[in-house]
This record gives C-alpha cells, structure tokens and sequence, in this order.
C-alpha cells in the first residue's frame, strides 16, 4: 500500500520562509534580503520562495505579520500572569514590557521590525498597513489612562516604547535602564491630578 502524500500546510510554509528572511534581516539587514539568500536560508529552492511570495514586498509584509503575531503572544501572556482584574498600570507596563526587546528571541524580532519600518517608510503602499495597527494600540492605551487629554498621553508612551526599542536594539540602553525609564514615565502617567493651583 502506498503511502499517502503529506498535506503541505501552507501556513507553516511561508512561516518557515519568513523566519529565513527573519535571520538573513537580523544579521545582514534588509538590504541584503532577497529570494535567493531567504531560500538559501531556508533550506529551500528559489522556485519554491517564489511559489509563496511573488515579491520582495509580500515577502516582507508577511515576515512582519508573523513577528506582529509573536508580539501579541507574548502582550497576552504577559497581562494573563497579571491574574484577574489587573490595575490599569500594570497592564500598561507588562504590555510595553513585552513589545521590548528585552530577550534575545524579542530582541531578533525587534530588529526585523526596525528593518521593515524603514523599508515601508519609503514605500507608502507597505506602510499602509502600519496605521490600523498603531490606531488599535494608541485606542487601548489611551484606554487605560486615567486624567485628561488619555490620546496625546497614549501617543507620548507609544513614542517612549519606540525611542527605547531604538535605545535597546542599538546598545545604548540596558534592559535595567531601559525599565527605570517606562517606570518613572508610568509614574507621571499615573499620578493623582490634585486640584488646580488658585
């Protein structure tokens, strides 16, 4: 009796090639990402990338969409071991907490991300995409503030995530500075507001 041909998973197909391109970003940067070099990488044929992703482009849009993947496993585990009913500061810091490179496997992904972020910034039909993403985490964590003005705030910590994702990714900051820093900016984000000066 013959053995029955094995279902390829599609998913994990183009997963397996995106982590290629993945590790062909992180160590020689995006410029050196091609079909050839992620199939190489991959243990793949040329063709075979080629019969998953057409360009460059879908390529990386999908690498991206697997490492924005990996970031909301990691966001949701890190809330879950918060337990039941967490304060809103908590959530905020285990959030941001998990988005940071602060591993070597976040760490990995941030550096893809980093890539693809300049990658779109000249390619305004990629970056499309980026923008529902950013709204949805601004709306959450402006969610989660208390006081006035909770979407101007929400936009300052998001921008205090990426300027230390930057710091980190780049050497410039350990994980322990890099934390002190979320802290004391949680701590001015969660302040009592007293009343106003007479």
């Amino acid at each position: 009796m013959e053995a029955m041909p094995k279902k390829v998973d599609r998913h994990e197909r183009r997963t397996l090639i995106a982590d290629a391109l993945m590790r062909v970003a992180a160590r020689q940067g995006l410029e050196a990402v091609s079909l050839r070099h992620v199939a190489a990488e991959a243990g793949v044929s040329p063709g075979m990338v080629q019969h998953y992703f057409r360009t460059k482009d879908e390529m990386m849009a999908f690498a991206m969409a697997v490492v924005r993947e990996r970031n909301q496993v990691r966001v949701t585990e890190a809330i879950t071991r918060l337990g039941e009913e967490p304060p809103p500061r908590s959530v905020l810091r285990a959030l941001i907490g998990a988005v940071l490179p602060l591993t070597e496997e976040s760490r990995a992904d941030g550096r893809v991300a980093l890539a693809f972020l300049a990658y779109a910034a000249v390619r305004p039909d990629v970056a499309a995409g980026l923008s529902e993403d950013t709204r949805q985490l601004s709306a959450f964590v402006a969610s989660l503030l208390p006081g006035p003005q909770p979407d101007e705030r929400a936009a300052a910590l998001l921008a205090l995530m990426e300027g230390l994702g930057l710091y980190l990714l780049s050497g410039q900051y350990d994980v322990e500075r890099a934390l002190a820093a979320l802290d004391a900016q949680l701590d001015v984000a969660f302040a009592p507001v007293g009343p106003p000066a007479r």
